[in-house]
């Protein structure tokens, strides 16, 4: 029973968030905003909605672990799985001017939520000061971008690997964008029911399951737009759809989910997965920076790096 509320409820958030982007961005065209705008803020953030929801439902169930696992198993399964994959599909360009912006807000980002995690709650002062710094990077990756439109941002790269067009009239708009977040809801309960219930009946704890099977279920849209893309020659995307993802769900979604209600963090994520987290985060970076270009290689190896991960969260069960 378990199992089968966890797989309805991760089909539900993908759906879910489908039909949110699509009716958002559609609506937003509508009213004159830019594509680029529409990158930033509409499809970014629209790509991480199945953690955000995920993230605030087990929070205000009572289930810390799975909120907090969530999003660092999220941000370890997008650089050793999903970046991984696409690099040993085909080899990922660097884009040098969104290296130099974004690399080190995503270092910036995943050193300062760890830090306030180490300390062992995520308050509502600290959810408000990752809401304020997430806005600031979208202000200026805005401004950066206004004076250079030519060159690719990681929001907009979730937009065109994923050829995201937005439905065709307003009140379609509206109506594709309430039911994606009435399936977002529905989808989300699903899922952390079966997860709280799992971890019951396997005697494990609730942050192993965040960490495990919440955290890859609801990264399958990155997933999705980041393999197409690689299917499709353009594996230079997956890289700015990580990036943009991981900054998103750590000032986003953790804010977010901390304004709701503080996020105690589990010993257990303390003491390993956060460093595992940082550890990937900077491993990216080291071969994003080397010879301008994630080789396959790397890939193959950022995919042993998260069976070597899985492998100990099993071990430790």
């Amino acid at each position: 029973m378990a199992w089968l509320l966890i797989v309805a409820g991760l089909v539900i958030l993908t759906f879910g968030a489908e039909a949110l982007i699509r009716g958002a961005a559609g609506l937003a065209r509508r009213l004159g905003l830019s594509e680029l705008l529409i990158g930033l803020t509409l499809v970014g953030f629209g790509t991480s909605t199945p953690e955000l929801v995920s993230s605030i439902e087990a929070a205000q169930s009572g289930s810390p672990g799975i909120a907090l696992g969530n999003v660092v198993g999220s941000n370890i399964a997008n650089i050793l799985l999903i970046l991984g994959l696409s690099a040993a599909i085909a080899p990922i360009a660097v884009e040098p001017k969104s290296f130099r912006r974004d690399m080190p807000a995503v270092l910036g980002a995943t050193v300062l939520a760890a830090a306030v995690a180490l300390t062992g709650a995520i308050t509502r002062l600290a959810g408000t000061g990752f809401i304020a710094a997430l806005a600031a990077y979208v202000l200026f990756a805005y401004l950066t971008e206004r004076r250079a439109p030519a060159a690719p941002e990681p929001a907009r790269h979730e937009a065109e690997a994923g050829e995201i067009h937005g439905a065709a009239s307003p009140l379609g708009a509206v109506g594709l964008a309430l039911l994606g977040l009435a399936l977002l809801v529905i989808g989300a309960k699903l899922l952390v029911s079966g997860a709280m219930t799992l971890a019951a009946a396997l005697g494990v704890s609730e942050a192993i399951i965040g960490l495990s099977i919440v955290a890859v279920g609801t990264s399958l849209p990155e997933m999705l737009t980041s393999v197409m893309a690689a299917l499709r020659g353009k594996s230079g995307l997956a890289l700015g759809n990580v990036v943009g993802s991981n900054i998103y769900n750590l000032l986003g979604i953790l804010g977010l989910t901390a304004l709701i209600r503080p996020v105690a963090v589990s010993p257990e994520i303390m003491r390993f997965d956060i460093w595992v987290m940082i550890a990937a985060t900077a491993g990216m970076a080291g071969f994003a920076w080397t010879r301008g270009r994630i080789d396959r290689w790397e890939g193959v190896l950022l995919l042993v790096a998260y069976a070597a991960y899985l492998g100990w969260l099993a071990f430790i069960v």
